[in-house]
């Protein structure tokens, strides 16, 4: 039972992560409605699930990294070679503005906000919430590609970031509107969702790994078994998205989002 389940949130967290619909409320939403208590520690199989995603994500953008990083250290070692690593340098910083607003408020009010919005009925306005705002940006087309992101874009998308700590709120959705409300192109609009990807989830999950400690022995493989089927699925759902971004139809999640919001109110009626 212990592998199936696991087997089971981890195709939920491949499919759900790179997707603007909020992996945690699936995996929240699965473990209400089918009582999933075999796990004492299934926090933990959280962590591990999504060091799958991060390892799929990281694959899929390892040359864009290593690029930036060589332009950072570029910039900042390499006088004769400053200007030609100067827009590197500066995606790079802008990275860094939009990721300190979710840093605070996580640190601020992550604990409080995981006891006290916890329940279905919160999941349901939140992903109703995350329907709104997929709809509205459905005919938006942005034409700043990403060396031409403002400081000022990065604190916007940053302080759109920072209510996805928030259960339930997409945090690839709602930068992603953030994105494009700041009239980034669909392409750069994504990229820079799973650039500011890394930072937030090494960050979540580091703040984690003690909790890994208390982990059950007899829980190591099925939980290996999840991580790498959320490493699958992932790589090949941010294909599928990438698809769909190019194609104009991201406000199809919108209605999915819409449709299970009414589940989860039906559901807890």
């Amino acid at each position: 039972m212990e592998y199936i389940t696991c087997l089971v949130l981890g195709l939920i967290q491949g499919i759900t992560e790179p997707l603007p619909i909020s992996s945690s409320g699936h995996i929240f939403l699965f473990k209400t409605i089918f009582n999933t208590e075999i796990f004492n520690d299934s926090f933990n199989f959280e962590i591990i699930s999504n060091f799958g995603s991060f390892l799929a994500i990281l694959f899929i953008f390892r040359k864009d990294i290593i690029e930036l990083i060589k332009n950072f250290f570029n910039y900042i070692f390499n006088k004769k070679k400053r200007k030609d690593n100067k827009d590197g340098f500066s995606y790079i910083i802008k990275l860094i503005i939009s990721t300190i607003p979710v840093g605070i408020t996580g640190i601020l009010f992550n604990d409080y906000l995981e006891s006290h919005f916890n329940s279905l009925r919160i999941l349901g306005l939140t992903f109703l919430f995350t329907a709104l705002m997929l709809y509205i940006v459905r005919n938006i087309k942005g034409t700043k590609d990403s060396k031409s992101i403002t400081y000022k874009d990065a604190i916007i998308i940053g302080l759109f970031q920072a209510i996805t700590i928030l259960p339930g709120i997409s945090r690839s959705g709602t930068v992603l509107v953030a994105c494009l409300l700041c009239n980034l192109k669909k392409e750069d609009a994504l990229k820079y969702t799973f650039m500011l990807y890394f930072p937030v989830s090494a960050g979540t999950m580091l703040l984690k790994v003690p909790d890994l400690v208390n982990t059950s022995i007899s829980l190591l493989l099925p939980y290996l078994l999840g991580m790498l089927v959320a490493l699958i699925v992932t790589y090949l759902s941010y294909k599928w998205l990438s698809n769909i971004v190019k194609k104009g139809s991201l406000w199809k999640f919108s209605i999915y989002c819409l449709l299970l919001a009414l589940f989860i109110f039906i559901y807890t009626r």
